[in-house]
């Protein structure tokens, strides 16, 4: 869990590779360098089905655990309506014993409908099997011996060993946008991340939507982590770095426009001033998603930037 008495700064792992060509090195190179820095955590998404090559989430965060010793590793986040909850289960509980307790699990129920029927699953029950799951997972990994009985899983008795490092299990941040989704983070998580494609204007709403949701729930809000994931470029050259984001966005999202709509780039005081205006918001962790260059902007944020932002 996060330090609600002091900003923290994430970072996002290398894991799309324009080329095809996935480099190993510089995965490594990057991690190494990350957590010399001082950041809090690295952070993979999911992206199951695209043309832009993208590592697998749980698979990437296990390389990236050899490599660490402190790095706190993330997912933000996984569709895990899309996969069965039992395997996913032993999944995360083996990467949480194989980091020392280093993951925080993000979950979310992602926005395309479209793709259900590829895994063999009806987008018409999403949300309840989206909740089921959620809590099968966290059964399995603090009781001994799981009876459940669910409109889409069950089981008498059954277990999985060995269960997480982290106690009672790993911290579950949702990733969430309309007013049904937040009311259920706050019900079920331990944490809530904006997303990256949200605009700092959005994510205002959002987040006071969140405090609403926690004072009508009688939750104390020091109980949920908040942050907001942001795609910042630190570039002198401003119409580059708007080429450039376009040009990202566009491969990974189809839609190059929306870089400039809920990016922060330009020169350092710039994104200085974009970056206080979401930390302004009294979030817990603000992390940082670099598309190209990625270990020198990680090094630019830290030296340049991330000293001058103040919750």
């Amino acid at each position: 869990m996060v330090n609600k008495n002091k900003l923290q700064f994430g970072i996002a792992i290398p894991q799309m590779f324009s080329t095809g060509e996935i480099d190993l090195s510089a995965i490594s190179r990057f991690l190494a360098k990350v957590e010399s820095l001082g950041y809090h955590s690295g952070w993979v998404q999911e992206r199951m089905l695209g043309g832009m090559p993208s590592l697998e989430p749980i698979s990437l965060l296990s390389y990236a655990a050899a490599f660490t010793s402190r790095l706190r590793l993330g997912t933000s986040v996984m569709l895990t309506a899309l996969r069965n909850p039992i395997p996913l289960a032993k999944s995360l509980a083996t990467l949480d014993q194989l980091s020392g307790g280093r993951i925080i699990v993000g979950v979310g129920l992602g926005g395309n409908t479209a793709i259900y029927p590829a895994f063999g699953i009806s987008p018409r029950s999403r949300v309840r099997r989206f909740e089921e799951g959620i809590r099968l997972m966290k059964k399995l990994w603090t009781e001994d011996k799981v009876t459940f009985n669910g409109r889409f899983w069950q089981m008498d008795g059954a277990s999985i060993a060995p269960r997480p490092f982290q106690k009672p299990h790993p911290p579950i941040w949702f990733g969430a946008h309309s007013e049904s989704a937040l009311r259920r983070a706050v019900r079920l998580g331990d944490g809530w991340m904006g997303a990256g494609s949200s605009s700092t204007r959005t994510f205002k709403e959002e987040i006071k939507l969140v405090r609403h949701c926690l004072e009508e729930e009688g939750r104390d809000p020091a109980t949920l982590a908040l942050s907001k994931r942001v795609y910042v470029t630190i570039d002198s050259n401003k119409k580059r770095a708007s080429e450039r984001l376009q040009k990202w966005f566009g491969d990974h999202y189809g839609n190059s426009s929306m870089a400039l709509e809920v990016s922060v780039f330009g020169n350092e005081e710039e994104c200085v001033e974009g970056l206080s205006e979401v930390v302004s918001q009294g979030i817990d962790l603000l992390m940082l998603n670099p598309v190209y260059e990625v270990t020198e902007q990680a090094e630019r944020l830290a030296r340049d930037v991330l000293p001058k932002l103040e919750p």
